[in-house]
């Protein structure tokens, strides 16, 4: 079973406005778009299933390892991009053939909500350009 999309979305839209802080996931306090995932997933699922090691800004610019989308799957039962639905955790790839290495959650059929540097916490449309870039998609499990 998994989470009522309309609890994760509840959950992830009282994230915004959460200043952009790299590696941190405190609510109201500072994330990046992996902290802001891991405090839904508190919120939703309960206490984080490992330690996350620290990582760089640039940590996935070079290797082949889809190391989110690895993680994700230890967790989260996946879906097809083309099948995302509101509630899913969604990875992005920022440019092509590169490893995904950005994340958003989708709070509507064209809108998702995720944190981005000098921005925070924001939501907005899910245009084609971003529909494009989606590479895995995950759901929230039931507690």
């Amino acid at each position: 079973m998994n989470a009522d999309p309309t609890h994760v979305i509840a959950i992830a839209r009282s994230w915004l406005g959460t200043p952009y802080h790299d590696q941190a996931s405190l609510r109201g306090v500072g994330c990046d778009c992996l902290g802001l995932a891991r405090g839904v997933w508190r919120e939703v699922v309960g206490p984080e299933p490992f330690p996350i090691p620290p990582y760089s800004r640039d940590w996935g610019e070079a290797g082949p390892r889809e190391v989110l989308a690895e993680g994700a799957r230890l967790m989260m039962p996946e879906i097809a991009p083309s099948d995302v639905i509101p509630g899913a955790l969604v990875l992005f790839r920022m440019t092509p053939r590169a490893i995904a290495k950005h994340v958003g959650i989708l709070t509507g059929p064209d809108t998702f909500l995720h944190a981005y540097e000098r921005l925070g916490v924001i939501e907005e449309p899910l245009t084609l350009s971003w529909r494009r870039r989606i590479a895995f998609a995950f759901l929230f499990p039931l507690r």
